[in-house]
């Protein structure tokens, strides 16, 4: 159906005065064919994959934002997961694989590439061990690389000796970026059931079941949702979620036709349009703003997962109705640090780490750029991942988990890390132990509800 000029006179209220934008135009490479034993022979490969792909992205999406007025924020790429490309690599980690990466983003003028990642959810290969024990390192020595690991799956249940080990690999990654508050942590997440097709960061990668060069775009629209959701007048709870459908609907068909026209001109295929509510600090342009449009007097508050469920539900079916190619995660985000709602409502007090927990059984991810005092121990993160590991695996969603333990910090500091990062306010954690817990490992088994052959 064509775009007629009402919808388009819409979009550009909507880019004017409602913070309405494409997040990312993402570029996802296959790299299985640059598999090489010499590490430096597969990092040169690696990086000529990437720009003979890449090397018009940034160039072509910035005639696309000309040409239809609307605002791409970010540009980036993602790849096959590395510790699957790099096994048979001898080295004894794979840092030089992710300053290849870095390069590769740099040269290409793009903001992030993501796949520095291993699936691991039954358990770990060599070069998954390789890839995990070099995150620290190769995060902090990189800017523009992001890194993810999926350490359950409903039909696997959880590898609790990874969930173990990120704990760990989540406490070095933040004491080696400790001079930017641990910023190290912002680019790593920690996945159940992770998507292949996911354009946003840091979780995005190029999964094996994908074509070998593709387009998925991220759209953007809490603050759109929001200022609709407030213009209507005394509305039934009925009224707002098909006020929501409908503003997804036209959100989802512009950011659709801007990835084809992109994907046409880099002669890839379009994958998919990932329609999710992702806040910046901007203010009005938040999650937790259009939760209290629905009447909650501040987010996190009784009633909170609720609202947040009908969100979700009306941002689902409102894209599904515009698109047969809504993908990724498509739905509502809930990053503490980049939804100046949410900073306030910490601040205040009506947001707790255990209500944002149960907040993630209905929303599209999982906790998001959670900041927590630097002397957490390596344990309660590693519970901290199972505990949402585990509503992944039960409910059949994808759940993440984006943590970061800011060295020197204490509850009630508050952590800069800018841009669309934001700020985070360190929230407390339990004081009781989970150490025995943790150490157990082994594989919590996957639930019942996983045999659906």
């Amino acid at each position: 159906m064509p775009i007629q000029p009402e919808e388009i006179l819409e979009t550009i209220k909507m880019v004017t005065n409602e913070n309405l934008d494409i997040r990312t135009v993402t570029m996802g490479i296959n790299l299985r064919g640059c598999s090489h034993p010499d590490i430096r022979i597969f990092s040169e490969q690696v990086y000529s994959r990437i720009m003979s792909c890449a090397e018009n992205l940034v160039r072509i999406t910035e005639d696309i934002q000309g040409l239809y007025g609307i605002p791409i924020i970010n540009k980036r790429i993602s790849v096959t997961p590395i510790a699957i490309v790099a096994e048979s690599c001898r080295a004894d980690d794979l840092v030089a694989v992710a300053e290849t990466l870095d390069r590769a983003a740099h040269e290409a003028g793009i903001d992030f590439i993501g796949g520095f990642s291993a699936l691991v959810q039954k358990g770990m290969t060599p070069g998954d061990l390789r890839l995990i024990t070099s995150i620290p390192r190769a995060l902090a020595m990189t800017k523009k690389v992001c890194s993810s690991v999926n350490v359950a799956t409903t039909k696997a249940g959880i590898n609790m000796d990874a969930v173990a080990l990120m704990g760990r690999i989540v406490k070095e990654t933040a004491e080696l970026t400790r001079d930017s508050g641990g910023i190290g942590c912002a680019k790593l997440v920690v996945f159940a059931n992770a998507p292949e097709d996911n354009p946003f960061m840091a979780g995005a990668f190029h999964g094996i079941g994908e074509p070998d060069c593709v387009i998925n775009v991220g759209v953007s629209g809490p603050g759109v949702v929001n200022a609709a959701v407030r213009a209507l007048h005394d509305p039934s709870l009925g009224d707002i979620a098909e006020c929501i459908k409908k503003t997804a609907f036209k959100i989802t068909r512009m950011g659709e036709m801007v990835g084809r026209e992109v994907a046409r001109r880099l002669n890839a295929q379009f994958g998919v349009l990932d329609l999710s509510l992702a806040p910046t600090p901007a203010v009005g342009d938040s999650v937790a703003a259009i939760l209290e449009a629905m009447g909650l007097e501040s987010c996190g508050t009784h009633g909170t997962t609720a609202a947040l469920a009908l969100l979700n539900d009306a941002v689902k079916k409102g894209g599904a109705m515009a698109s047969s190619s809504v993908g990724g995660l498509s739905g509502a985000f809930i990053p503490v640090s980049e939804d100046e709602g949410m900073i306030r409502a910490v601040q205040r007090g009506s947001l707790s780490l255990d209500k944002l927990e149960a907040m993630t059984c209905v929303c599209s991810v999982g906790l998001d750029m959670i900041a927590v005092p630097g002397d957490t121990s390596p344990a309660t993160i590693s519970a901290i991942i199972a505990d949402e590991m585990a509503i992944g695996m039960v409910n059949r969603k994808t759940t993440a988990v984006r943590i970061i333990p800011a060295p020197g910090a204490r509850v009630g500091d508050m952590v800069e890390f800018g841009g669309l990062l934001g700020t985070a306010p360190v929230m407390a954690v339990h004081g009781f132990s989970s150490e025995i817990f943790i150490a157990r490992g082994g594989r919590i088994p996957a639930p019942i509800q996983s045999l659906t052959n």
